[in-house]
């Protein structure tokens, strides 16, 4: 596997434990300061800053706090030349699962997160449609 591959991983690792513990420092570290996250699951366009996208995840109680099951999987990675790349990543916050396509550039020598676009579904909803798959 390429470095750079690694160190995406790795990103996506903080990302990932970040939401878990609801540890704002540790998303400021994998999310540029200019991300927004877009969603228009349900209905209107909502295009959320840093800013408040932090504020909400320090105002709520952590899943960490909760012990809820960990659903954080990589599902793909797709680089494209040595400073871009686009990942497909499935995380559990409270009774969704979130399907997130983040793009990343490698700026100043670091992956980042520079955008976040996201749908989600009950939990239920996804382990159902899991099982019948199965």
């Amino acid at each position: 596997m390429d470095a750079s591959y690694a160190e995406i991983v790795t990103l996506l690792q903080d990302y990932f434990d970040g939401f878990y513990a609801s540890d704002v420092d540790k998303l400021k570290r994998v999310f540029h300061p200019n991300c927004h996250l877009i969603s228009a699951t349900g209905g209107p366009l909502v295009d959320d800053p840093m800013d408040a996208v932090y504020a909400r995840v320090a105002s709520r109680t952590p899943p960490a706090a909760e012990n809820q099951k960990r659903l954080d999987r990589v599902l793909s990675i797709d680089k494209s030349g040595p400073e871009a790349a686009l990942a497909k990543v499935q995380i559990a916050i409270g009774p969704k699962l979130y399907t997130d396509y983040l793009n990343l550039l490698r700026i100043d020598g670091r992956w980042q997160i520079v955008s976040k676009i996201y749908s989600h579904v009950p939990i239920a909803v996804e382990t159902a449609q899991s099982q019948a798959a199965e």
